[in-house]
């Protein structure tokens, strides 16, 4: 749950929320179109489109937002972005990764095609992908979570 706190960090800087938004909005389009999950012309889908796709679509570009936004929120200018924070940006990175592989076509992503063949990809990792998306917006929501806890001096008691 997100606490009074972080409202009140975010609403406080237009910067953070028109980062955050950008960010949602690029994730959204970019991952749709690149999986043919938003119809395009330069893209056919290979592999049906379901609710779960877009469920796992909109919760990774919200949480890739929301990100984006308690980032800039919480960082000081000209501050030291020390190593915890390029752990933390590599999390966000994998989350967005296992995001991306969960809402793909998995035929049609030629990296994984290339390193198995597309009868094993729907045999065995098209039946993962809700998986993998359960766990990629559960990692990033985790990271949220524990940002939060970290950089949110209101909230603590």
């Amino acid at each position: 749950m997100i606490g009074a706190g972080f409202v009140r960090t975010i609403g406080s800087s237009r910067r953070a929320i028109a980062w955050g938004t950008a960010t949602a909005i690029g994730v959204f389009s970019l991952f749709g179109v690149v999986t043919g999950l938003i119809p395009n012309p330069l893209y056919v889908r290979m592999v049906p489109r379901t609710a779960v796709d877009y469920l796992f679509l909109v919760s990774t570009a919200l949480l890739a937002g929301v990100y984006a936004a308690q980032r800039v929120a919480t960082t000081v200018p000209g501050g030291d972005r020390t190593s915890p924070s390029k752990n933390e940006d590599r999390v966000m990175m994998g989350g967005l990764v296992g995001g991306f592989l969960a809402v793909g076509c998995p035929i049609c992503n030629v990296f994984l095609l290339a390193l198995f063949s597309s009868s094993a990809l729907m045999t065995y990792f098209d039946p993962l992908r809700p998986l993998l998306g359960v766990f990629s917006v559960a990692l990033l929501a985790g990271l949220i979570h524990l940002r939060h806890r970290r950089t949110c001096s209101v909230c603590e008691p």
